[in-house]
């Protein structure tokens, strides 16, 4: 059973960050020609290639300064992981593989690729949507966790 606490529910501010999200993809879109694909802009960090570094650095440097500004003004909510570090080390593996099968992650196929219409993105979004329910059920439900 799921309960939503209503006390905590923000339909405005997750409405403003999906907002700032599409728009923040559009702009690098229209003014770099780039999709907004994290773990290509993250990846292409390490390939070297010219001219690529300075954007894909700015960009990558500009998400983790976002929650760093946030917590300037705001109180940051308590981070809880209910997992051991081998357990995370080898799930981040697994979605790092992910990515490079799928030639892309959530952000670039899910938020970009959709929204151009893209059936291989939609494909990919959806593997990536049953793959997470699968695991939550299998792991929730039939392992007791």
């Amino acid at each position: 059973m799921i309960t939503i606490d209503w006390n905590a529910f923000t339909p405005w501010s997750a409405l403003a960050g999906g907002a700032l999200i599409g728009l923040a993809t559009v702009i690098l879109l229209l003014l770099n020609g780039r999709i907004a694909g994290i773990s290509g802009i993250v990846g292409g960090l390490f390939d070297r290639a010219a001219g690529e570094t300075g954007w894909r650095l700015t960009f990558t440097l500009g998400l983790l300064a976002g929650p760093a500004l946030w917590a300037a003004f705001h109180t940051l909510p308590p981070i809880q992981i209910e997992a051991d570090y081998p357990l995370l080390v080898v799930a981040g593996l697994l979605v790092g593989l992910g990515t490079r099968y799928a030639s892309g992650c959530t952000s670039g196929h899910g938020v970009c690729g959709l929204s151009r219409l893209s059936p291989r993105s939609l494909v990919a979004t959806l593997v990536f949507m049953g793959a997470g329910f699968t695991t939550v059920y299998v792991t929730r439900h039939l392992l007791g966790g």
